[in-house]
């Protein structure tokens, strides 16, 4: 194509990305200006709440997420792409309610997907540039992007009670990529909004309270933030209620209705890996720092490090019934922490040695 389109050429090339994506994996694909004011302005309100809590790069960078000509100049278009992740795996209610196995995101089950899906990104960019424009660049959370005020008004879904993304038939179980472009594209029509209705059940399950209002989360109770973002001590007011949630929290997508319609993932690479969809916290604990750093090789949770994933792991086993087992692991782990982790360990054991107590009393 020339450097000027006729809208009948831009149309067939939007058409032509679409396909482009499906066979790259990708379970949904739009377009959006690249204008995002009214979610831009929801970020900003969030952010004065200090809902972020240590996140500070999110009010860094927010001018960034509001204006994507700073990040590219020339961007007229941000196009959204899906990727579901649902993978094959052990009974999320199961693990939850079974106290001394780890729970772990669903996500995070397998591969890091931030290497894939910008692999494909890039890749459909690429296939763009060669039919139009000058100027596309691909993110996966690698850039400061309002990813789901874009893929609403592209069309992917809506934003729920919970802040996530919901499309009326996946559910909330995917990721989101974004490109941006220089290339006018016709624009996709946004979803339907209001699907969540009256439903409640995302704010009435979550373990912590932490969407406090619909469609408002402050991060600074959510477990996902404490387990992943936050890192100092857990705050001892939230420790009960993690359960045996050791890496993310998935609870506000497992009571969502849409997820019913949530399909099964072909990806291979979001598989579970080294039976994290179905350990033990003992087993997990007492993995020493080399054995962490191994399995967890290209995985998402090797980012928060061996001793965050000791210190969350410690408040699952707090958590855990009484076992003689997990008081020596404990024990066995307590010299080998850093202060911040050994303050857990020790939390636990008392735990433990409570539940013990108790125990002996009852016989």
């Amino acid at each position: 194509m020339s450097s000027r389109h006729t809208e009948t050429e831009l149309a067939a090339l939007a058409k032509q990305l679409k396909s482009w994506a499906s066979e790259l994996g990708f379970a949904h694909l739009g377009i959006s200006p690249a204008s995002n004011a009214a979610h831009a302005d929801k970020l900003r309100d969030w952010l004065a709440r200090g809902y972020h809590g240590d996140m500070e790069y999110m009010s860094r960078h927010e001018a960034l997420r509001r204006d994507p000509d700073a990040l590219l100049p020339g961007t007229v278009r941000v196009i959204s792409a899906r990727m579901d992740y649902q993978p094959v795996a052990a009974d999320a209610q199961q693990l939850l309610n079974t106290p001394s196995r780890a729970y772990i995101s669903r996500y995070a089950l397998g591969r890091d997907y931030h290497k894939l899906i910008r692999k494909r990104l890039a890749q459909l960019a690429e296939r763009l540039g060669e039919h139009a424009g000058q100027h596309h660049r691909a993110f996966v959370d690698s850039a400061p992007v309002l990813e789901r005020g874009f893929a609403e008004q592209a069309g992917l879904g809506w934003i729920g009670k919970n802040s996530m993304l919901i499309n009326s038939r996946a559910g909330s179980w995917f990721f989101l990529g974004e490109i941006y472009t220089d290339v006018p594209l016709p624009v996709d029509p946004p979803q339907e909004t209001g699907h969540c209705g009256s439903c409640r059940a995302c704010l009435d399950d979550c373990p912590t309270g932490a969407i406090v209002a619909p469609y408002q989360v402050d991060a600074r109770r959510c477990i996902s933030y404490l387990t992943i973002e936050l890192k100092d001590a857990i705050p001892e007011e939230f420790r009960r209620a993690m359960g045996n949630r050791v890496f993310g929290c998935d609870d506000c997508q497992l009571v969502c209705p849409w997820n019913k319609f949530a399909q099964i993932s072909g990806e291979a690479d979001f598989s579970p890996r080294h039976q994290l969809d179905d350990s033990s916290l003992l087993s997990l604990f007492l993995w020493s720092e080399e054995q962490f750093l191994n399995r967890t090789a290209g995985s998402p949770i090797r980012r928060i490090g061996y001793q965050r994933w000791l210190r969350n792991l410690a408040v699952g086993l707090g958590n855990a019934p009484y076992h003689a087992d997990i008081l020596a692991g404990l024990k066995k782990q307590r010299p080998l922490a850093e202060p911040m982790v050994a303050e857990h360990i020790d939390w636990a054991l008392a735990q433990q040695q409570s539940r013990a107590e108790v125990l002996a009393r009852s016989r």
